[in-house]
């Protein structure tokens, strides 16, 4: 009876890793190419309609434009090769070096994104405040001179992944992946902390304090005891357009925090339990679930790489879809010169 009850054990979990292994090879396969054509054109288009001179000189379209670029190179660096993987030989799993820059590539362009952000809401606030001293601290070359910083901090940052990881792994999530424990724990702790925590943090610290300080503005112009803002008397054209476009950016950081902890704080909680657990003894059942999980997880932080295009369409009010509209007649006219 013992036998024959350790029999249909065996049976079944192996019939439970079969299906999970081929639900999650199908979800690999399919939700990546969606997510790579769904991303790189909304990036490519971010890019086009965020680098018009009507945008380009505002310091948040300008954090937002390098964001897209980066979210492009980490949409590249990390689902070609997962795509490719489905139909030939994924060389980063084989290959160190490419596992090593591939690796390095993905996880310094995301923090470069992710940071961008967190330094848009941080214009943001700076400029919904009273002070006119802070609000000239907003500037393009102060934007400018942030995204060489965090650039080279990202940089830095990920410089040990050349020597942490390694391919051809075989008791590790990935075949290309951090060779020892504590290579493990540094990666995976530095990307959950450095990468998503700490920046989301931020973004939500200065988005509940702007619109703190935009309630206190509109209070500031109802009440009649008060002096109003200079900004607020003046009714310059140019100066209201300004101002248009900075509420509508604000409204796409805001909408675009929001979506990016939902994709991206499930791959951060999976890593701190891998973390956790990392002593453990695992099944083969625990693993491949476990497995799967985390391979969905990443998944989701691509999706949220490739999402800013489509937020900032359906959030950005008439400020980005006139300016995306202005990208195709443009594009329009010179198509049919071309033909002429």
């Amino acid at each position: 009876m013992l036998s024959l009850s350790s029999f249909s054990s065996t049976t079944s979990d192996a019939i439970l890793i079969a299906s999970w292994s081929r639900i999650s090879t199908n979800i690999n396969c399919y939700f990546s190419i969606f997510l790579f054509v769904f991303g790189v054109i909304g990036n490519i288009l971010n890019i086009l309609v965020l680098s018009q001179r009507s945008l380009r000189s505002n310091p948040c379209s300008w954090l937002f434009l390098i964001s897209s670029l980066a979210n492009f190179i980490a949409l590249l660096s990390g689902l070609t090769t997962r795509i490719i993987s489905n139909w030939t030989i994924d060389l980063t799993d084989t290959v160190a070096w490419l596992c090593k820059l591939r690796i390095f590539t993905l996880y310094s362009s995301r923090t470069i994104a992710t940071w961008l952000i967190m330094l848009a809401s941080f214009d943001r606030w700076l400029l919904s405040c009273l002070s006119a001293r802070r609000r000239q601290l907003s500037s393009i070359k102060r934007a400018q001179r942030g995204t060489i910083i965090i650039i080279l901090f990202s940089l830095f940052i990920y410089s040990p992944l050349f020597y942490c990881y390694e391919a051809n792994l075989r008791n590790a999530p990935l075949r290309c992946y951090s060779k020892t424990i504590i290579c493990r724990i540094f990666a995976d702790q530095v990307y959950t902390c450095i990468t998503i925590v700490f920046p989301l943090i931020l973004m939500f610290l200065f988005g509940f304090m702007t619109m703190s300080n935009v309630r206190k503005l509109k209070c500031r112009l109802q009440s009649p005891l008060l002096p109003r803002l200079s900004i607020a008397t003046c009714p310059n054209e140019k100066r209201q357009r300004f101002r248009r476009i900075d509420r509508h950016l604000l409204i796409m950081l805001l909408v675009q925090i929001s979506f990016l902890a939902l994709f991206t704080l499930p791959q951060a909680i999976q890593q701190i339990y891998s973390t956790i657990t990392i002593n453990q003894p695992r099944t083969t059942v625990t693993d491949t679930i476990e497995s799967s999980i985390y391979a969905f997880g990443i998944l989701l932080t691509y999706l949220a790489s490739g999402m800013p295009f489509y937020i900032y369409t359906l959030s950005g009010g008439c400020v980005f879809r006139q300016a995306f509209f202005t990208l195709i007649e443009r594009t329009k006219k010179t198509i049919f010169c071309q033909q002429k």
